[in-house]
Order: C-alpha cells, then sequence, then structure tokens
C-alpha cells in the first residue's frame, strides 16, 4: 500500500515539486504518516523537552539516502552492460570478419568465387564433384570449423542408407539399428540408393541438405567427394560391412569374413569333398574377397589345388545363386560341394540342383553364410556361416551415437565374431572316410 501511495505521489503533477524528495520537513511528516498510516506522534522524538518532529526528519534524510544509493547503483549496472554488449558486439564481429576472410581466402586459393565456397559448406548439391572436393580439402586444411551448428541443433533422427533393400539381410541389419534407436528415443529414416543410377553426390546432398543428427551406411560404395561433403556438412559418419576400403577416420563395423569363409571351406573338406566350389559376391566388395581368400586359404592348408574354374562371382542374390550355380553344375567335372558366400545365393543353388534333378545333402553339399531366420526353415535345412547382423547394427548405431555426442571412441573399426551353423544341407562325400 505504502509502494503504490509513494509512486502515486512521485508522479502528482503538483505545483513545487516533483517528486517526494523535494517536499520541505513540515509537509515531509504528514506524507509518512499518511502512507505508513500511523499516529502523527509516532514520527516525532521524545526528549526531556517533550515531542518534537525530528524523527521526520531523520526519515527524510534516510531515505533520500536510499533513492541517491538506487541511483548510483543502477547507473553503475547500465554502464557495465553497455560496456559488456559493445564488447561482445566486437567480439562477434571479429569472428565474423574471419570467417568471411577465410572463404575468402579458400576461393581465392581454389579459383572459384565465394558463394562456390559457401554452397560446400553449407552442403549444397549444386556444385560439381572435383570443385566441391577441391574446396573441401581447403577447408581441412583451414581448419574451418562448420560443426558448431549442427550440434545446437539436434533433430533426434539417423539415417540408414543401404545399396539395397531387397534382402532379409538388410532387415536384419536394421532390426539392430531399429532397437538402438528405440533405447535412445531416435527416429530412423531408411533409404536406398543404386549405384550408376544418379549422380555420384546425389544422395549425399540429399543427406546434407535436412537435419539429421548422423548416417549409417550399409554395404554402400563411398567416393572422397561424397564423404567430403557429409564431413563438410558436419555429419557424424559410420560404415557397416562397407564395399570398399573406407579412409582411416571413417568407423566401420564388420564380420570376420576371412575366418568365415575359411570355416565353411574347412568343414566341406573335413567331410572328404575335393571339388569344392565357391560362389562369392561382386568382386570389386571387400567382404566378397575376404570369403574368397579365406576359401583360397583353407583349400592351401588341405593340400588341395586352388581351381579358378571352381570359382564364381554373384551378386548375394537369389538369382545370381542360381545362374553360377547352373554354371558350375555343367562343368565336365561338376562340384560335389558348393560354398556359396551368401544365404540368397545358396538358395538359388538349391533350385539349380532340382531342376538337375540332384539332392541337396547326398548329392551336392551346400554352405551358406548369414544364418538368416530362413535358413533354418529351408528343405533341407542349410548349413551356413552365422554373421551377427543384428548386433553389427547396434554396434554401429552405439558407434554413432558416441560420435553425436561428441564422446571418443574406442576403435574406428570393429569386427564381429563369425561361427559355423551345421545343418542338413552337407554331408559326407560318398566313398570318403
Amino acid at each position: 500500500m505504502c509502494r503504490h501511495r509513494r509512486i502515486a505521489l512521485e508522479r502528482r503533477s503538483t505545483p513545487g515539486f516533483r517528486n517526494v524528495t523535494e517536499l520541505s520537513p513540515n509537509l515531509l511528516w504528514l506524507w509518512f504518516a499518511q502512507c505508513w498510516q500511523v499516529p502523527i506522534t509516532a514520527l516525532f522524538a521524545y526528549d526531556a523537552h517533550g515531542y518534537h518532529p525530528g524523527g521526520v526528519h531523520q526519515a527524510a534524510e534516510i531515505y533520500r539516502g536510499r533513492i541517491r544509493k538506487v541511483a548510483a547503483v543502477r547507473h553503475q549496472e547500465e554502464g557495465t552492460a553497455r560496456r559488456q554488449d559493445g564488447a561482445a558486439s566486437r567480439r562477434d564481429g571479429t569472428r565474423l570478419l574471419e570467417r568471411k576472410t577465410t572463404l575468402a581466402a579458400i576461393a581465392a586459393e581454389a579459383g572459384v568465387s565465394l558463394p562456390t565456397v559457401s554452397k560446400v559448406v553449407n552442403g549444397r548439391p549444386d556444385v560439381a564433384p572435383a570443385t566441391r572436393a577441391r574446396v573441401e580439402q581447403l577447408l581441412d586444411q583451414h581448419q574451418y570449423a562448420r560443426n558448431g551448428l549442427r550440434r545446437q541443433r539436434r533433430s533426434g533422427l539417423i539415417d540408414v542408407v543401404f545399396a539395397g533393400l531387397d534382402s532379409p539381410w538388410a532387415l536384419e541389419i536394421l532390426r539392430g539399428i531399429e532397437e538402438w534407436g528405440a533405447q535412445h528415443e531416435k527416429a530412423v529414416a531408411v533409404s536406398s540408393v543404386r549405384h550408376g543410377s544418379a549422380r555420384p553426390t546425389s544422395w549425399t546432398s540429399a543427406l546434407a541438405s535436412h537435419h539429421t543428427d548422423g548416417v549409417i551406411l550399409v554395404t554402400t560404395k563411398t567416393t572422397e567427394p561424397q564423404l567430403g561433403q557429409l564431413r563438410s556438412a558436419g555429419i557424424p559418419l559410420v560404415v557397416i560391412d562397407p564395399a570398399n576400403t573406407p579412409p582411416p577416420d571413417i568407423p566401420s563395423v564388420g564380420a570376420t569374413n576371412w575366418a568365415g569363409g575359411l570355416a565353411a571351406t574347412e568343414h566341406l573338406l573335413n567331410l572328404g569333398h575335393r571339388r569344392v566350389a565357391a560362389i562369392t559376391g561382386p568382386a570389386d566388395v571387400l567382404c566378397s574377397l575376404a570369403r574368397l581368400d579365406g576359401y583360397r586359404s583353407a583349400l592351401e592348408r588341405a593340400g588341395v589345388a586352388f581351381d579358378q574354374a571352381l570359382v564364381r562371382y554373384g551378386d548375394f542374390l537369389h538369382e545370381g545363386g542360381f545362374a553360377r550355380a547352373v554354371e558350375l553344375l555343367e562343368l565336365p567335372d561338376p562340384p560335389t560341394a558348393i560354398f556359396a558366400g551368401s544365404d540368397e545365393q545358396a538358395f538359388g543353388v538349391y533350385e539349380a540342383a532340382r531342376q538337375r534333378g540332384l539332392r541337396i545333402h547326398e548329392d551336392l553339399s551346400v554352405v551358406g553364410f548369414d544364418d538368416l531366420p530362413v535358413a533354418r526353415w529351408a528343405s533341407p535345412p542349410l548349413t551356413t556361416v552365422r554373421q551377427p547382423l543384428a548386433e553389427m547394427g547396434s554396434a554401429a548405431a552405439e558407434m554413432l551415437g558416441e560420435l553425436i555426442e561428441g564422446q571418443p571412441l574406442r576403435s574406428t573399426r570393429v569386427e564381429l565374431s563369425t561361427e559355423l551353423i551345421v545343418r542338413e544341407s552337407t554331408a559326407q562325400k560318398e566313398g570318403s572316410k
């Protein structure tokens, strides 16, 4: 109540004074009595000579002192705030000038315009791959920082890019990623790219242009311009089963493909088979070559000569397995056992054998690779090399999560163990011990 009345008195348009501090002592004690709602005598001092208005003089001086003190503090605070704002503005201006100067220097060194460099920094797609690679290299050399804004702007979304989604293998990988996403409240966006059907950087441009927290690439071939575009956009990246050798700074997750190929071939050799064929994947994919190397190592250990005529390169799919198996089974001296580089190719071998009147395991032993859920339900159940696909997906997602949070990785390369699962598609070769 007192505060409201004081403000009203201070704003009153009364001739002779502008605020309460200008009231004469004789009027001021009346104002104090009204404002504080106390008897007038309470404002008077009492001594041996009786009451006198000393109390109001003392109160007035205290009030005037407080007004002066508050005004001084307020003036000091406003001055400090102005100085701080000025310093912050100067720092921001300096940083902006430095960034512009750096981009201008990069543009001059690369022989391109400043807007072109800005497009590369912002992940725009309309830049030639060679130009983008040159600018990316210079950005790295100048240590141009581009990640801060993205770290502050989390979307809760990660992207998973497959080389193809027409396989149960991809679904098993995705299952592991989805489980991690559910535990960490991350949404998962899935897409597929077909190599050769689009411009080299088109899919990376799409990723760089929307707000993704990170990307997992699955058996996808990557080029330096593509990787550079993701780096320039500040997008964390992990690769599962990379099709080609990734740079050392790109984390990757895979399985022990060489050991799996070795175990599959040794199993067939131990059953007495000597004409053992191999249908691996594409000749330019790392896991295909690793499984084939394991196959060759097993032959060498057993003292069996390697025969190039018994090797075929497929596509990891049913159709490729079927076509390559038909070729092998039409040889003058056909194999008695086939190691297929994927379960899907093994099922293609099943069909090729059926069409020729051959029985799986009696006439032809078959080993696959992957251990897809359907492998145990095939007829006969498929002997295969299990690679932990769901665990590979969750391991890659875990690594990506650490990168998103800015945590250092314990290792940039993770390999999970494979395991031979023996079922009914393999048998002892007739006439062997």
